[in-house]
């Protein structure tokens, strides 16, 4: 069993526990459920610097990343910094992340908030309107094609925007559907953690123009960015660079200063 087959097993057991706990009633009432959604795929489209920037602690590639920084800082540094989204993870077991962050992250900032999590059920998806997402990501390599239309179709429904995670042209392939708001390509292989941007640009000519391109994980330079732009890439979700730092937030400020000049 990989790590991605693991974390997977890990969620469906944590989901079934938490739904025992806290029925879908409660969810929908909470204050944030009905909050207003901010749109990323539009400020991606109308970006120069199309930045994503995520909270991580820590991931079981890197161990701990960065421990030591409120999500309240990281998150106002993010914005302060001129980010066009923040991705905040929520996973505990492997991530060090939680709903708790996310809602600091919510009462923090105005700007997009991306749930990053393992979605399986649409339970989650319910979690993620209740605590003020305004996006969730779903990912190819863990769900059936009829599990992608199903989750995304009940996220739009909820008014939430939809960002559909693939790392091969089977998954892309699979997934294309009108119920998605941007297609982004991992550069990271979940199965082996292995990183390369050659998967955003061998996939970049297969992902329809009706959908932001994202390319996720492994950017770690202005030129990067900006060979991925040619590619036709609006946006570029970043965690490590910035979270490894002792000011996240000034590292986004002075790489998207670099990116815009």
């Amino acid at each position: 069993m990989n790590i991605l087959d693991k974390i997977i097993t890990d969620k469906k057991r944590e989901v079934e526990i938490k739904k025992n706990i806290i029925p879908v009633s409660q969810l929908e009432a909470s204050v944030l459920f009905n909050s207003r959604t901010y749109s990323m795929s539009k400020l991606l489209k109308n970006s120069v610097s199309g930045i994503i920037a995520e909270h991580k602690r820590r991931s079981p590639s890197k161990a701990v990343i960065n421990n030591n920084h409120s999500v309240e800082d990281v998150v106002l540094g993010y914005q302060n910094a001129g980010v066009c989204g923040i991705s905040v993870l929520t996973d505990a077991k492997y991530f060090g992340g939680s709903l708790d962050d996310f809602l600091l992250a919510k009462a923090s900032a105005n700007i997009p908030l991306l749930r990053k999590e393992f979605i399986v059920e649409e339970y989650q998806i319910l979690e993620a309107k209740a605590h003020g997402a305004d996006v969730i990501l779903l990912i190819a390599a863990v769900l059936t094609q009829k599990e992608i239309k199903q989750l995304s179709e009940f996220a739009q429904s909820l008014g939430l925007e939809v960002l559909l995670e693939v790392h091969n042209l089977e998954e892309l392939e699979k997934s294309i559907m009108p119920s998605l708001d941007m297609i982004g390509v991992n550069n990271r292989n979940l199965k082996t953690f292995e990183v390369s941007l050659d998967y955003s640009k061998e996939l970049a000519t297969k992902i329809p123009e009706e959908f932001v391109k994202v390319s996720e994980s492994g950017i770690s330079s202005i030129e990067a960015v900006k060979e991925l732009q040619q590619l036709g890439y609006q946006g570029f979700l970043m965690g490590e660079l910035f979270m490894k730092t002792e000011n996240p937030g000034l590292e986004a400020k002075q790489f998207i200063q670099k990116l815009m000049a």
